[in-house]
């Protein structure tokens, strides 16, 4: 997979000002930015045991970890870790306050999806909190999984906690 890919995002919000950021996005390892970045997100991670597993995990093979950097500073990190050769999984996605809401999560996700395509894997999948579970920050996340092409496929009950998880998938693109 390429080391580096360059992207900026344009957006304009309610009150027409323009949103700019440009980053860089390289697949590295970065275990101490995924604990700063998920401890300023405690409306999603609140538990410091499942951080501390998080950072585990981006420090670990078994999982690809693409970066999107900013200056030199990770903004955001999505961890995947391929379960078959087919098939993927989005095991973490998450962006710095400052950076959520202007591109930089659906650019890690683009990438890794076109870069999981091009090595021939047709499907990725990700697990969130499901919607039967009343959270404003976890209806965010469904939301922007949709924004991103994932489709529901199912909810679980004590499945990665003991409220529901609902299982999200999104088709790659097929290459000839």
């Amino acid at each position: 997979m390429p080391a580096v890919h360059f992207a900026s995002w344009q957006r304009i919000d309610k009150d027409e000002k323009i949103n700019r950021l440009a980053f860089q996005l390289e697949y590295m390892q970065d275990p101490e930015a995924v604990r700063r970045i998920l401890k300023a997100l405690p409306e999603w991670f609140g538990d410091p045991e499942a951080i501390e597993q998080y950072v585990v995990d981006a420090g670990n093979d078994d999982y690809l970890s693409i970066v999107a950097r900013q200056s030199g500073t990770t903004i955001g990190v999505a961890l995947i870790r391929r379960h078959f050769p087919e098939s993927a999984e989005l095991h973490l996605v998450a962006l710095s306050p400052e950076a959520r809401g202007k591109g930089a999560g659906r650019a890690l996700i683009d990438r890794v999806a076109a870069d999981l395509a091009n090595d021939g894997c047709a499907l990725l999948s990700v697990h969130t909190v499901g919607p039967s579970f009343d959270s404003e920050s976890y209806a965010e996340t469904r939301a922007f999984y949709r924004a991103t092409d994932f489709y529901p496929l199912e909810e679980h009950h004590n499945l990665d906690w003991a409220g529901p998880t609902l299982i999200l998938v999104r088709r790659l693109a097929s290459v000839s």
